[in-house]
């Protein structure tokens, strides 16, 4: 495996590690992506998107959560024992296809830790 592609799996799970917390916290910082852009986009074609940059990356990662959990009523639990499974998840998806799309990966990471959303009366 190329150190390239080491580092980009190695930012995966660190950005998956610290997800739940930071999930709640909507990023209001201009960006270089659309939300169409990143729901479409494969591990390396978000890696690209972010610019390389792994602030960047985490920030995708962050809003494919986000889409993911609203979509499916879902709530990330704030806890670090999450944020692991999470972590191990994607880092374990990812790289075994890195032209996997990486939303599919989130989403699957949040209904995995997520739990049901209070309903609203």
């Amino acid at each position: 495996m190329t150190p390239r592609k080491n580092r980009l799996l190695a930012l995966v799970a660190a950005a998956t590690f610290a997800l739940t917390p930071v999930i709640a916290t909507a990023q209001d910082t201009p960006h270089n992506w659309t939300e169409e852009q990143i729901i479409t986009a494969t591990v390396h074609q978000a890696w690209l998107l972010s610019g390389k940059d792994e602030t960047n990356f985490f920030e995708i990662v962050k809003e494919l959560a986000e889409i993911s959990a609203k979509n499916r009523n879902l709530v990330l639990p704030d806890s670090p024992e999450a944020g692991k499974k999470a972590g191990a998840y994607i880092k374990k998806e990812a790289k075994a296809d890195h032209d996997q799309l990486l939303y599919a990966i989130v989403d699957k990471s949040v209904r995995m830790t997520g739990t049901k959303a209070a309903a609203a009366n």
